[in-house]
């Protein structure tokens, strides 16, 4: 009998992905973009988020866990070398809830 891991049934089929950069956008002001690789670097999550107020906190951790259909692919070879390197920093330093 196969296990729920092992067939991929789990509740949360989500991937870890890492904290790789982090900028502001050219375009709009008050928009600062996250990007969260995996660990090989292959795949991506981008998160945009406005600054509208001092009060507006909302904390950026190290990590998250994110559905495998969130996550674009890093066409780029050296971008992916990047990203890889990064990610496995992000690890080896921090939490994966840690604030940063």
């Amino acid at each position: 009998m196969e296990s729920e891991e092992q067939s991929g049934d789990t509740a949360d089929d989500d991937v870890r992905v890492w904290l790789v950069e982090r900028t502001y956008s050219d375009d709009e002001q008050n928009l600062i973009i996250l990007v969260y690789a995996t660990p090989d670097g292959e795949r991506y999550f981008r998160k945009e988020r406005a600054l509208t107020s001092d009060t507006d906190v909302r904390e950026t951790t190290a990590a998250l866990d994110v559905a495998v259909e969130n996550l674009g692919a890093v066409d780029d070879a050296d971008e992916r070398e990047r990203y890889a390197t990064e990610a496995a920093r992000m690890a080896n330093t921090h939490d994966p809830d840690d604030p940063i």
